[in-house]
């Protein structure tokens, strides 16, 4: 009998036991709900922190791009925030202006123009530098024949440019920006320096806007000089031209990309090569800013761009740019219509055959997928025969029956 179980200790202990297995499986689940309580805690605060800083950043980039717009004052070709919204070919027409070179009197003209299209399907950028010399008439201002390019500014800023440009190529521009040379060297700083090749080699001194070509009693300017070498990133700096002692990098500063950009005499292309080094250095910018996005929204970098950038882009556009195109900038491709030197009254300008005009106007209508048609008119503003003969100037029919008889003396030296 003393061996025998008792009941009501069993029982009990039973009881005691199914207890302490029921409080081992309860305080795990009290600690995990406290652990998703203190989670959710962090998340939500992370939440609000995160939501005020893009908050911060929406308000930021907001105010910038409402300090860049302006708008041209005039009706688009075309309903282009459709295209947008479609992911359809847009452009820009880029107008740049170097208010800091020594002695220009035409400081209402733009220095440099290059019609940008942008094509997301076939992800490819194209830049057109268009010669700011080119003999034309300017939309609206046609009496004031024969004038440059880059004079339509002078007549009628953003929009005389802009209906130039779109009548003279006929492609339609949606959009315009203007920026000034001079906040370029604040990009590059802001975009970290950026690498470029260059084409020539030369010297150059921001100072004089020459170096070592006859100016200055045949030596080189003193003070600020630069070197680049052609075929090559490298670059030398020196601040004292007589001591030889230059330092050398191959990442370009701010300075040195303008410097780089902005020597045209001592170029044997002229204002061409000029345009040239303008585009190495814009794309680069391109591609230096898509591999690090993060630093176009820095307080510094939407300072720079606001007091160096005009454009008609809203900030909606830019959003809209910025979700649906940014593979086009996988490909960039440079471009330049080329002209022929004239004289006319004593005033050198560029004169652009019609075939180039139309070789420009088809590149750029099938890089926006466009069907192809006729250049506009040849000096883009209406302007009479006898006006274009009696300033020593072809006329189209004349320019056109030139390029056809071209074709018939190809045509028959190849059969």
């Amino acid at each position: 009998m003393d061996n025998e179980p008792n009941l009501d200790e069993s029982q009990s202990l039973s009881r005691v036991s199914r207890n302490n297995m029921y409080d081992k499986d309860q305080k795990p689940k009290k600690t995990r709900l406290r652990y998703f309580r203190i989670f959710g805690v962090v998340l939500g605060c992370m939440g609000i922190i995160l939501g005020v800083m893009a908050a911060r950043t929406y308000n930021r980039v907001h105010d910038a791009v409402d300090k860049t717009y302006s708008s041209a004052g005039i009706d688009k070709s075309r309903n282009v925030s459709a295209a947008l919204e479609k992911s359809k070919p847009f452009t820009v027409l880029l107008m740049g202006t170097d208010t800091g070179e020594l002695g220009r009197s035409d400081a209402g003209r733009t220095d440099s123009l290059m019609l940008m299209t942008v094509n997301p399907k076939k992800k490819q950028t194209t830049l057109m530098s268009i010669p700011r010399d080119t003999v034309i008439a300017p939309v609206g201002y046609e009496s004031e024949f024969p004038q440059k390019m880059n004079s339509a500014y002078e007549f009628g800023q953003e929009a005389a440019t802009i209906k130039t440009v779109q009548k003279w190529l006929n492609v339609p521009i949606d959009y315009y920006g203007m920026v000034n040379m001079r906040g370029m060297e604040d990009v590059v700083n802001e975009v970290g320096g950026i690498k470029v090749v260059s084409p020539l080699t030369f010297k150059f001194n921001p100072t004089t806007a020459h170096a070592d070509s006859g100016y200055n009693y045949g030596h080189e300017d003193p003070g600020d000089l630069y070197t680049f070498t052609k075929n090559s990133a490298t670059y030398g700096f020196n601040k004292n031209a007589t001591d030889k002692k230059y330092i050398y990098s191959n990442k370009m500063n701010g300075a040195a990309a303008l410097a780089f950009s902005r020597m045209r005499y001592d170029d044997p292309q002229g204002d061409y090569g000029r345009t040239q080094r303008q585009r190495l250095v814009l794309q680069a910018i391109m591609t230096k800013a898509k591999s690090n996005p993060t630093r176009l929204v820095n307080q510094s970098f939407l300072n720079t761009i606001s007091k160096n950038a005009r454009t008609d882009l809203t900030y909606d556009d830019m959003m809209l740019i910025v979700k649906n195109y940014l593979p086009a900038a996988n490909k960039i491709v440079t471009d330049h219509i080329q002209g022929g030197g004239q004289e006319i009254n004593g005033v050198s300008y560029e004169h652009v055959t019609r075939s180039e005009q139309q070789r420009a106007t088809n590149v750029l209508r099938k890089s926006l997928n466009l069907k192809k048609a006729k250049a506009g008119p040849l000096y883009a503003g209406k302007v009479s025969d006898y006006k274009i003969e009696s300033n020593g100037l072809p006329t189209l029919e004349q320019e056109e029956s030139t390029d056809s008889d071209s074709s018939s003396t190809i045509t028959a030296s190849t059969e």
